[in-house]
């Protein structure tokens, strides 16, 4: 059989963290490069009680659902998001697989090939992935601690004209930085000017460390919303429940998100219906807010261990800033250091990160990596942290 592929899956990368996720199978290897939230803090008996009640409804609790979502579901996340400033209906919002599908839809629904995306510099690997998919042209925006550059915004947008910008401004992925209120508004003036779609990616704001008073609220709920808005917002379960459930949401104006719907019917019709029938039952009989409390000071105590350990390290020329919340560290090492070649004697020592490069759209560093501080305890963080300190003698010079 000659196998006739299309001219689409040219545009289709591997992802550099599932192809070393692959390389870390072994029990011998310590990973510090997917972003896995820790496994013993998951909810095991909550949610088996939570599917028992769906079986417990009857054979109706396994039939097909709605393309946009188990509705019940919808009104709870609907109140939730109204704590946080943001008023929506059920109707302005699609329930999808992981809030990576939310991203793949907006982009299948909005943008053409050839079309240009502006990204921070560095981004989500994944979202990159999915953009390229469609052949979008990807243009890399300046940025620093703050958020984005607004002077080089603002000199992107008017040269590039993009339909859309893509942003993770509340405890980055890769960078774990938090953007302050001035870009954010910044942002979304800049970007309501210029007439450019926000696609806000909020998988990590519930991950917040120190001071309870810090707010960082959402672009969206800053703009008009949701009819009109210049921001399409989305969010998922997978990092405060469980990623196995599979369960994002995507927020924005109505006829954004019934275009969304359609292209999600023809992608798979719905998403599990008994995860989020599940989903719902957590919100109803579990203390949802309590577990994310108390997952959040864990993954506390493991960034302030790793920050520590990196203090310790003290490696020559490696510079890092300390998360405000999420589940990254993003190391910056001396310019002659390749880190893809360095996970290779990383990975021999049982140890491993992603190199920095897969995270930028254009113009990669290829000496800088992010390493995740959520998924292991405090026994394997001390002896990866130890094995990445044999790795770094190799390429490092004191």
């Amino acid at each position: 059989m000659n196998y006739r592929y299309s001219d689409r899956l040219g545009k289709f990368s591997s992802s550099a963290v599932r192809e070393i996720l692959k390389l870390t199978q072994r029990q011998s290897v310590i990973s510090f490069a997917g972003g896995l939230p820790a496994e013993e803090h998951f909810p095991v008996a909550a949610v088996g009680e939570a599917f028992d009640r769906v079986l417990a409804q009857g054979n109706k609790a396994l039939q097909y659902g709605l393309t946009e979502g188990y509705l019940p579901l919808r009104e709870s996340i609907s109140r939730r998001m109204a704590k946080k400033g943001i008023q929506v209906t059920p109707d302005d919002m699609l329930l999808t697989t992981g809030s990576q599908q939310a991203i793949d839809l907006l982009t299948r629904i909005y943008i053409d090939p050839g079309d240009v995306i502006l990204v921070e510099r560095p981004t989500y690997l994944s979202a990159i992935q999915v953009f390229n998919s469609y052949g979008a042209r990807l243009v890399s925006v300046a940025g620093d601690s703050d958020g984005m550059d607004l002077a080089d915004l603002a000199a992107k947008l008017e040269q590039h004209r993009p339909k859309m910008v893509y942003v993770i401004p509340t405890f980055s992925n890769p960078t774990g930085q938090a953007w302050s209120l001035e870009r954010r508004k910044g942002v979304l003036e800049l970007c309501r000017k210029y007439d450019a779609l926000i696609l806000e990616d909020d998988p990590y704001g519930e991950l917040k460390f120190g001071d309870e008073s810090v707010h960082y609220p959402s672009i969206f709920s800053l703009d008009q919303h949701p009819a009109g808005s210049c921001v399409v917002y989305t969010s998922t379960f997978s990092k405060t429940v469980a990623p196995a459930l599979r369960t994002g949401w995507v927020m924005g104006d109505p006829d954004l998100i019934r275009n969304m719907a359609r292209a999600k019917q023809a992608a798979d019709l719905h998403s599990s219906s008994l995860d989020q029938q599940t989903l719902y039952q957590l919100f109803e009989h579990f203390d949802l807010d309590g577990h994310i409390s108390f997952v959040r000071k864990e993954y506390e105590a493991r960034m302030r261990q790793m920050a520590e350990l990196l203090r310790e390290k003290n490696w020559p020329g490696v510079t890092w800033n300390e998360p405000k919340g999420g589940m990254f560290f993003w190391l910056e090492l001396p310019e002659a250091v390749d880190t893809a070649e360095l996970l290779k004697t990383a990975v021999q020592l049982g140890v491993a990160f992603v190199p920095g490069a897969t995270f930028f759209a254009e113009n990669p560093k290829a000496n800088a990596m992010r390493m995740n501080f959520t998924h292991n305890d405090t026994e394997n963080t001390i002896t990866g942290m130890n094995r990445l300190s044999q790795a770094m003698e190799s390429v490092l010079v004191r």
